[in-house]
């Protein structure tokens, strides 16, 4: 019993000495106003909008700083119409951080009143390749919301088509990178055919020393899409061999030799889907 009873007092010191020196640690925290400001606006640096906001009720003056706020806007959305205006007189990085989160909430729950609040405040313009400019360089939109809009308003997609480099990319990578910032369908519609024709004549204006045709391209397009439904789906039992996908990809497609062939085919078995959607 008598063990127990120092064991357990043991414990207890151990304790109370980690709550301790926690609570010391904690009391210590230096004052960020002491330090010098470039060190100050590095530690807030590492913190998102909420929590910034919330140290402007210590440090107000360098939680505001335009500096921090700045690099917010910059880090969600990289490219805004708005950021043309950062020089005049007034203008606030950290009023605008707000009216984007505003702005892309909205987008989010309904594109046509999201992109709507985006132009009439003035946040992106009107025109197709501010559109497609700021679709390219922020991860906060909705990629939903993002595809429907996209099939509305083909103007943007056009733009943002050309935006993609995929010089001296894999086919299949190439494709993937396409089809992760613009979503295909979820069925095998006329759409799916225009983003695929779209990929294909880009893929060629970045690649042309493949000498491979837009129509080539196109049909390897459609049958590494196939493969990768028939290769990653539980509900194919007979799954498409190396050298069926050889023999099909060839008579299908021009210029694309059995080496090349194969290497699709490698690269569906061991990397997987090529647009998740479909």
């Amino acid at each position: 019993m008598g063990q127990l009873l120092h064991k357990l007092t043991e414990v207890d010191n151990r304790e109370q000495k980690r709550r301790g020196s926690k609570h010391k640690a904690l009391a210590t925290f230096p004052d960020l106003d002491l330090l010098p400001p470039e060190l100050s606006l590095t530690v807030l640096s590492n913190l998102n909008a909420t929590d910034l906001c919330l140290a402007a009720c210590v440090w107000q003056s360098l939680a505001n700083d335009e500096i921090l706020w700045q690099g917010l806007c910059r880090s969600n959305w990289g490219y805004v119409t708005a950021y043309k205006r950062s020089h005049s007189q007034g203008f606030s990085f950290r009023r605008l951080y707000l009216q984007l989160d505003e702005a892309t909430l909205t987008f989010n729950a309904d594109y046509s009143m999201g992109i709507d609040y985006f132009v009439k405040h003035n946040l992106v313009e009107d025109c197709a390749d501010e559109i497609a400019r700021f679709f390219h360089t922020t991860h906060r939109i909705h990629w939903v919301n993002k595809r429907e809009f996209l099939k509305n308003r083909r103007d943007v997609l056009d733009k943002l088509v050309l935006l993609q480099n995929f010089e001296n990319q894999f086919l299949p990578n190439a494709l993937r990178q396409f089809f992760g910032e613009i979503h295909a369908p979820n069925d095998r519609s006329a759409y799916l055919s225009d983003l695929v024709e779209k990929f294909s004549e880009r893929f060629c204006a970045c690649n042309p020393h493949l000498g491979l045709s837009k129509e080539s391209v196109f049909v390897v397009c459609f049958s590494l899409i196939l493969l990768s439904v028939d290769l990653g789906s539980p509900n194919v039992k007979n799954k498409m061999s190396k050298r069926e996908f050889i023999r099909n990809t060839r008579r299908a497609a021009d210029g694309i030799s059995d080496d090349f062939a194969g290497h699709l085919y490698d690269n569906i078995y061991l990397i997987g889907h090529i647009a998740p959607e479909v």
